[in-house]
């Protein structure tokens, strides 16, 4: 490699010399050719040589043939000079195809063996460019890349979310395949190492690794640092393995018109007709409403005539059914309603808040045949711990930010998610099972999983679940019951809030002692 770069930056020297060579060679040509001054004069004959003209004659004659060689000589020389800028030129360029710069690479797919070459260099530039070999001066602590560490059985991570924990089994497969092709390489390698010949060492097995970390750098790749048990109890192996990332590579440029994709929004509904005011304000687009009941159904119907009224909103659906309560069925329902074009489905609940870019979202994740949209919404913590006083709680609208103290994404609910009315009639729909609400969703998310569509699972910023107080019944079972308490906690504050409620006591009490030494 250091061979490599010394024979590139000595290569435009060499060309600047013999340019330099060329140019000196063409000086000294002119001064050749240049015609001879009347001041210099020309040999006299003697007394018994030729007369003076046929001597004259004769020496022009001798000094012409003399210039008409030095020429030819010179000639020569420009035209090997030439030739030797132009052969170092094409190595030059040839060394710099071979080499590219990894910013700039580019995979020649009519050459096989220069594009594989030039992927090779630059799999190899990544090595350099991470933390592997050295450090890097980072601006802040919260900069640097940590890394987790593994087991054979056990990962230990720091961003967990609510659905993962600080240690456990790798759940997706690519995790798991991930680590074990890692430690079957480093047993690989302790198993053939190199320059041993055919000296005999123990046979180490994955029963031999002791522990792991690794840590990724998103445009690098992923270093891992693997420990083996050594010879004795205090001699241990360490292997040191990077997987880098390839070059970035275009795989589709397209222009998507969305300008005639319907969203259906399908919500199921029963009473709650305060929480349906408030979600009607937000809404412009074609919406189902499946109402289970009749209890405040005619309230229900009235603030969609209302809507429908001031805002010239026509386009909504209200299909009411006199049985329990059923979410699944609800949604099941109202999507099979449909009758028109095929069209994407949004199923959502009366306790959501979505913007019109969250509506462009659902649009362009969603594609019949081809992929469904599952966004991870934010969950709002309850405004009144956050805020304190209900005089200071600000509108819904400047509640409407995503920080840690305001609520969390609910990485765990699968409830809100967007697809195309053919793709849901293809797999099946609903599980009609299922009564009241709750593990529908996740039913019908496994069978997309279990299908061979694209699921586009991601936090999306215009997707709000409104905080809503959740009640735990008295009928519920002892476990039943400190489950549904354990769930009011996680969404009524943040970790760091509800410590403080905790300690409110103790904190009144400082602040109380604070004030009577400063009286003093």
């Amino acid at each position: 490699m250091m061979l490599r770069r010394g024979f590139i930056l000595f290569l435009p020297r060499l060309v600047g010399l013999l340019v330099v060579a060329c140019c000196s060679v063409s000086i000294v040509y002119m001064l050749a050719c240049t015609p001879k001054g009347d001041n210099q004069q020309l040999a006299l004959p003697r007394v018994h040589s030729p007369t003076a003209k046929e001597g004259n004659e004769v020496i022009l004659q001798e000094q012409e043939e003399q210039r008409h060689n030095y020429i030819i000589s010179l000639k020569k020389q420009i035209a090997q000079l030439k030739a030797e800028l132009q052969g170092r030129s094409e190595q030059l360029k040839n060394m710099q195809d071979q080499y590219p710069d990894p910013l700039d690479i580019r995979l020649d797919h009519s050459n096989p063996e220069k594009a594989q070459a030039n992927l090779l260099a630059f799999l190899r530039s990544q090595i350099d460019k991470a933390e592997v070999h050295s450090g890097v001066k980072l601006s802040t602590e919260y900069a640097a890349v940590p890394f987790e560490s593994f087991t054979l059985q056990k990962v230990y991570q720091l961003e967990t979310g609510l659905t993962r924990h600080p240690e456990e089994k790798p759940v997706r497969k690519d995790k798991r395949d991930e680590l074990i092709e890692v430690i079957e390489l480093a047993v690989g390698s302790l198993n053939n190492p190199e320059g041993d010949g055919d000296a005999k060492h123990r046979v180490y097995t994955a029963s031999d690794f002791i522990e792991g970390i690794y840590r990724t750098e998103k445009d690098k790749g992923t270093l891992y640092e693997l420990t083996f048990k050594g010879d004795t109890k205090h001699q241990f192996k360490k292997i040191v393995l990077f997987r880098p990332f390839g070059p970035v590579m275009k795989v589709k440029n397209e222009n998507v018109n969305m300008a005639d994709t319907l969203i259906n929004v399908i919500v199921p509904l029963a009473k709650r007709a305060s929480k349906f005011r408030q979600f009607m304000q937000n809404f412009r687009i074609h919406l189902t409403v499946v109402y289970f009941g009749k209890e405040q159904m005619n309230e229900v119907k009235s603030i969609l005539e209302n809507t429908s009224k001031s805002a010239n909103f026509k386009n909504f659906t209200f299909i009411q059914l006199n049985e329990e309560f059923s979410r699944g069925k609800g949604l099941d329902v109202g999507a099979r309603f449909w009758k028109g074009n095929n069209v994407v489905l949004f199923f959502c609940d009366v306790d959501i808040y979505f913007t019109a870019e969250f509506l462009n979202s659902c649009r362009l994740n969603t594609q019949p045949g081809k992929k469904v949209f599952y966004p991870v919404l934010f969950s709002q913590y309850n405004p009144s711990i956050i805020y304190g006083h209900h005089d200071s709680i600000p509108s819904l609208e400047q509640q409407l930010i995503i920080k840690k103290e305001t609520g969390f994404w609910r990485d765990f609910g699968f409830g809100m998610t967007c697809q195309y009315r053919s793709d849901f009639i293809n797999i099946g729909g609903f599980d009609l099972d299922i009564k009241g609400w709750g593990g529908e969703d996740v039913h019908l998310y496994r069978k997309y999983l279990h299908s061979n569509l694209i699921v586009i699972r991601t936090p999306v910023r215009g997707l709000f679940h409104l905080w809503h107080e959740k009640q735990c019944l008295d009928e519920l079972t002892p476990e039943q019951y400190k489950m549904c308490m354990q769930s009011k906690a996680m969404n009524e504050a943040s970790h760091g809030q509800l410590g403080m409620l905790v300690f409110k006591q103790e904190i009144e009490t400082h602040l109380h002692r604070q004030k009577l030494r400063s009286k003093k």
